[in-house]
């Protein structure tokens, strides 16, 4: 599956946001070295480097478009393609960020404490996942992906993402690698003007990637043309047009 930069970065400071609130809570204060891994378009990257700027930052991706749209954001900073769940890089780092990548990423229960294990002492990893596989925008993915032509093309589709492990789950799974572990989960309302359609554009860069991806073109217009009359039932627009996006996510900080 591959990804569009420049699809993602439509609605980017909607997607930095959580980044922030993640990087401004992780309690590591000096910092020689940070790595970004899944970092995307870039937007991510400049936020941990902004935050310790004297450390050496570094990013990786395993999509080659994301990867050259960060290293024309960010010029000074190495982007190296790699895939996260095969990283063998042993660090030690200071900080690990991995902004909206692990819910695309099998096996927490191995990958987590395998990152633990690349902090320096005192060194924390900080992690943001979308927790939002029951809302109704992915539950419309899969209901129109299973009634239209296109269903015996999607049925793997729908088993791109596993729903998370709860809070505890994640708690109990880190603790005893770690000095301090902060989990929280918030639901943001994301405000996107143009109705149902700018709800479309951004899963776009996102979430209806797996169901569009095995699509002919004719197929991925009907497809999104149902899809985003499903939304408006659902998110029906304010009197300006805006719709209101809920957005639940997860967040970790654990600090070795």
């Amino acid at each position: 599956m591959t990804w569009s930069a420049t699809q993602y970065v439509q609605f980017e400071d909607e997607r930095t946001r959580p980044v922030r609130d993640l990087v401004g809570a992780i309690p590591t204060q000096q910092a020689k070295r940070v790595v970004d891994i899944g970092c995307g378009p870039g937007n991510s990257t400049e936020v941990l480097a902004a935050r310790y700027p004297d450390a050496e930052a570094t990013g990786l991706d395993s999509d080659q478009d994301m990867v050259t749209a960060a290293r024309k954001r960010l010029a000074d900073i190495r982007f190296d393609i790699a895939d996260v769940a095969t990283w063998s890089d042993p660090g030690p780092y200071d900080v690990i960020l991995a902004n909206a990548v692990f819910q695309w990423v099998p096996d927490h229960a191995t990958l987590f404490p395998s990152l633990i294990k690349k902090l320096a002492p005192g060194g924390s990893l900080a992690v943001q996942m979308p927790d939002n596989l029951n809302e109704p925008p992915h539950l419309l993915m899969r209901d129109t992906a299973m009634n239209g032509r296109w269903s015996p093309k999607l049925t793997a589709a729908a088993e791109a993402r596993t729903p998370l492990a709860s809070e505890r789950w994640y708690y109990e799974l880190l603790k005893p690698h770690c000095t301090r572990v902060d989990i929280w989960r918030t639901i943001y309302q994301h405000p996107l003007k143009g109705g149902a359609a700018a709800v479309v554009e951004w899963f776009k860069g996102s979430g209806l990637r797996p169901f569009l991806a095995p699509l002919d073109e004719a197929e991925k217009a009907d497809y999104l043309r149902q899809y985003e009359a499903a939304i408006a039932k659902v998110l029906p627009a304010l009197p300006d047009g805006t719709v209101l996006l809920p957005f639940p996510r997860v967040f970790i900080v654990a600090t070795r």
